[in-house]
């Protein structure tokens, strides 16, 4: 038997598919979202092997979206598809991934190195023998690209690729052809796990940071911290909570900072978003001397159309690579460790705080009318009322984004939403993906969907995903005919924004669904829903649950209306 040279000095000889797929195991990942294609079968062969469960979503977009939930709710997340008309149409999925720092390993299987070297012919090309024009798009949504063609080289290469995609909290794109799934590598690595800690700041620069921080804080006469969505993304959480525990200064958040801070604190103070705010939060928020502003991501709808009116020269910025005092800025200062330190060194006998935080509670009397109309405004306070501690609420790009300012979470609930892709239709496939996390974590938590009729429509196939893994969720529809969103913006009554009207409960049964696996209900009414919200079983349901909620075609969330103005305003300067 001949001896193959390249393999005989390896101590643990492993195929590369069963080492790929080994350390996704390890960095914590339980189950791979993807699909089929010829130049991925094998190495899908690998995946029970390395104890991961195969999703199998219904297509690649859906998939991508799915695996972007996964990692919100799990903390990282992998997707199989296959070379260019797999991964071509996950693309627009990872590159809200990408846009919204969320970690998703893409692994596209490709054709040989030999197919590639000869420029073959193949299926799935483009015809003009380049193979590598998938891979350079890729390149553009993805911090570290991995061309597996070279054995001695793949363990590293897979293994830095994890670990880019860790620390950065952003996608990766690893590229495995065919004839490399099964070629021996070195397995021993295998037996040192990634080191995925966060790198260090230079301690004399972290140090002088966190004095200069102090200097204007302890200065400051109505100091508040302001929370957003990187501070989420980048595992800062610990952090800011232990900063608003001890620090006590009224604390808010963005729309996409949902969630990150416990709304039942005496210092949380609502949702600030400049203009879209309430009145109170906005005078607060915007009459402070000083903003510790935490993993801002400041897009048109994050901030109702750039309405923010704060000053640099009252601001101190934290990131994940920088930190910025007013305008200077401090590259290579990573946010976590400064945030450490500043817990640790702060004296909050010398902080001051001459504003109380607003009082937040689900405003539902207040703006319940005199009808049975299932209104916006009543809508989201009553909700608020509905959720309990540690639920996933996952909200769609829409009415549900902007309606979600106004409910109140209780403590541990976890905010999903898609504020700056906002890419229509996401958020079915990652509410499968939070759910499919949730069942992976062992947890017994509700995952709960509110998407409109015109989303639901882009990406209804997954709710069969949904139903195959028999996971627990629970879909609010949002029928009110059509793209309110696109309504608000332009077209309120264009054609371009109708949809033909489905029947919408019958959907899991043509997808197959028991009566025994999903609950239908239909609600038209304020009392309808208050009674279907008392329901106990309505509310400890542990399968698919599927609401049909009537609402006005015309009526949106005020911070919607709000947006819409604003944008609209900000498009016409630009003409």
């Amino acid at each position: 038997m001949a001896i193959d040279i390249r393999t005989q000095g390896l101590k643990k000889p492993v195929p590369v598919a069963q080492y790929l797929f080994a350390r996704l195991y390890e960095i914590g990942i339980r189950s791979v979202h993807g699909l089929p294609g010829d130049f991925n079968l094998v190495a899908l062969d690998y995946i029970p092997k390395a104890k991961l469960k195969w999703v199998g979503s219904v297509n690649e977009l859906n998939a991508a979206y799915a695996a972007d939930g996964y990692a919100r709710a799990l903390g990282i997340s992998a997707l199989v598809t296959t070379f260019g008309v797999g991964e071509l149409s996950a693309m627009n999925g990872v590159a809200g991934a990408y846009s919204e720092h969320v970690p998703v390993v893409h692994i596209v299987g490709c054709p040989s190195t030999i197919s590639q070297r000869n420029g073959m012919l193949l299926h799935h090309t483009l015809g003009n023998g380049d193979f590598n024009v998938f891979a350079n798009m890729g390149s553009q949504i993805a911090c570290n690209t991995a061309r597996l063609n070279n054995p001695a080289e793949i363990a590293e290469q897979i293994d830095f690729a994890l670990r880019e995609c860790w620390i950065h909290s952003r996608p990766v794109y690893i590229m495995l052809p065919t004839d490399m799934v099964e070629k021996q590598i070195e397995g021993a690595r295998l037996d040192t796990p990634i080191d995925l800690s966060d790198p260090p700041n230079e301690p004399e620069r972290e140090d002088y940071v966190v004095d200069v921080v102090l200097r204007y804080l302890q200065a400051a006469k109505n100091p508040v911290i302001l929370v957003d969505a990187c501070a989420i993304r980048h595992r800062c959480l610990e952090e800011v909570r232990n900063l608003v525990d001890k620090a006590k200064l009224p604390v808010f958040v963005t729309p996409m900072g949902k969630g990150a801070v416990n709304e039942s604190s005496p210092t949380y103070g609502g949702v600030y978003a400049g203009t879209g705010s309430q009145p109170a939060v906005q005078e607060l928020v915007e009459s402070a001397d000083l903003v510790l502003s935490i993993g801002a991501l400041k897009s048109d709808f994050n901030t109702t159309g750039f309405s923010y009116r704060t000053s640099q020269l009252n601001t101190i910025d934290f990131h994940s690579d920088h930190c910025k005092v007013r305008y200077s800025e401090y590259p290579g200062v990573a946010m976590k460790g400064v945030l450490r330190k500043l817990i640790e060194r702060v004296d909050t006998t010398k902080l001051s705080s001459e504003k109380l935080a607003p009082k937040v509670v689900n405003e539902v009397s207040e703006n319940r009318d005199s009808t049975e109309t299932i209104t916006q405004a009543w809508f989201w306070p009553r909700v608020g009322e509905y959720f309990k501690e540690k639920d996933l609420v996952v909200t769609e790009t829409g009415t549900s984004n902007f309606g979600i300012w106004e409910s109140k979470f209780p403590p541990d609930v976890v905010g999903i939403t898609q504020i700056l892709w906002g890419s229509i239709g996401w958020s079915v496939g990652a509410a499968q993906g939070v759910a499919q996390a949730v069942k992976d974590m062992g947890e017994d938590r509700r995952t709960i969907l509110f998407v409109g009729d015109g989303s639901f429509q882009l990406t209804v196939q997954e709710v069969s995903t949904m139903i195959k893994h028999k996971l627990r969720v629970t879909i609010f529809l949002i029928y009110n005919e059509g793209f309110t969103i696109e309504r608000c913006i332009h077209g309120m009554e264009a054609e371009y924004n109708d949809i033909r009207r489905w029947n919408y409960t019958e959907i899991p049964t043509v997808f197959g669904a028991t009566d025994k696996e999903v609950r239908k209900h239909i609600i038209k009414t304020k009392s309808e829903l208050e009674k279907l919200l008392a329901d106990k079983d309505f509310n400890d349901a542990k399968g698919l649950q599927l609401v049909e909620l009537w609402m006005p075609k015309h009526d949106a969330p005020r911070a919607l209306k709000l947006t819409a103005e604003q944008s609209a305003k900000n498009n016409a300067r630009m003409e």
